[in-house]
């Protein structure tokens, strides 16, 4: 208990102080600190051989450089990439398993361009505060989800992937995120001078829940594949950066798309 309230006095700070005052590059430079990390333990979680993990790491923070300074390459850098893993697997005759392969693909590809969803939203928005969205939606769902399963929940929603999780919580996402998103568009609209439709944000809010829970539910079922309580320690007892922000990274992109309906 001591080691998770002292992750989250330290690190809520300081993800409030990267995400709304730092300079871009220092958001930059985390994007790419956590693509790294969250590659690496990926191929850690599903047993990858060392360099296969390294590679990962590697190809993750490549990507997030090459989007971050606009390289018009990153299309032939990603395929080049990808093609060059599947290469090794062949040369290796068949030592590296398929499912490592596409491990690695997974980490290089998906998870930096998750992240770097963030600086999309960046670029979309006259405000920093939009940053926080992906945060709210992902935070707020699973908190609402949590305390509704523990009072009233009864029925299990995905036992076999996720015990903990009940179809009470799963509503009680639904319902908390589009509180989430009406609280944004209050705080935005009153004190930030925005124009946000309370609708249009209750909605949103409903539609992340849903994407914030299928994250969370399809990092657990890797876990669970692989007997692995943790995907990492970088934080602790709340786990690592896969731990924290399975479901941002389904959440971020959805929000990348959804923003220009509701601005």
């Amino acid at each position: 208990m001591k080691s998770r309230l002292l992750v989250a006095a330290v690190g809520v700070p300081v993800l409030l102080y990267v995400v709304l005052c730092a300079p871009v590059i220092v958001l930059q430079v985390g994007i790419a600190a956590l693509s790294a990390v969250a590659g690496y333990e990926l191929l850690r979680c599903v047993e990858a051989p060392k360099e296969w993990q390294q590679a990962a790491a590697l190809g993750a923070l490549m990507l997030v450089l090459a989007i971050c300074f606009k390289e018009e390459s990153v299309a032939v850098l990603i395929m080049g990439y990808v093609i060059l893993f599947f290469f090794c697997a062949v040369l290796k005759g068949g030592a590296v398993k398929l499912l490592t392969v596409l491990a690695t693909a997974f980490a290089s590809v998906f998870i930096p361009f998750a992240f770097t969803s963030f600086l999309s939203i960046h670029e979309l928005t006259e405000h920093r505060g939009y940053l926080l969205l992906p945060f709210l939606f992902s935070f707020g769902s699973d908190t609402f989800a949590f305390f509704t399963g523990r009072i009233i929940g009864k029925r299990k929603l995905a036992p076999k992937v996720s015990p903990n999780k009940t179809v009470a919580g799963a509503v009680g996402g639904l319902v908390g995120d589009m509180l989430c998103g009406l609280g944004f568009a209050f705080v935005m609209n009153t004190y930030f001078g925005q124009s946000l439709g309370y609708v249009d944000l209750a909605l949103m809010g409903l539609f992340c829940s849903v994407i914030a829970q299928i994250g969370d539910l399809s990092f657990s079922m890797i876990k669970r594949e692989f007997d692995v309580k943790d995907y990492g320690h970088i934080f602790l007892a709340h786990g690592g950066v896969l731990d924290r922000f399975d479901s941002v990274l389904f959440v971020a992109p959805v929000v990348v798309e959804l923003l220009p309906l509701v601005l």
